[in-house]
């Protein structure tokens, strides 16, 4: 079992930034993947950025604003995100995969908004 915590949403203005942070239970090490997804209302949960075996990929729409990044020492993935915008808005959500599953945190609000 791996629990995830995020932490880090909010409500920002269109050209602001924001750090997301999930945390998890036990080490990172071995985990197959690390990501970020987000739903925004009536829309379907999509990737947002991931780090699959050391590879990262970025959602098109978020290339060059956000970055992933992750620090084993501390069991935390984070997402820089950059000159957010409007479209941004969405609950944002960890996940991880292991050897034997799929893990989810609770989510995130991300507001972007004047």
């Amino acid at each position: 079992q791996v629990q995830l915590v995020e932490s880090g949403g909010g409500l920002v203005q269109p050209g602001g930034s924001l750090r997301l942070s999930c945390i998890a239970s036990r080490s990172i090490f071995s985990f197959n993947a690390m990501g970020w997804y987000r739903q925004a209302p009536g829309k379907q949960r999509e990737l947002v950025a991931a780090i699959t075996s050391g590879v990262i990929n970025y959602a098109d729409s978020v290339k060059g604003r956000f970055t992933i990044a992750k620090d084993n020492a501390k069991n935390t993935v984070y997402l820089q995100m950059n000159s957010l915008k409007p479209e941004d808005t969405a609950v944002y959500y960890c996940n991880v995969v292991t050897q034997y599953n799929a893990y989810w945190g609770q989510g995130t609000q991300v507001t972007v908004s004047s």
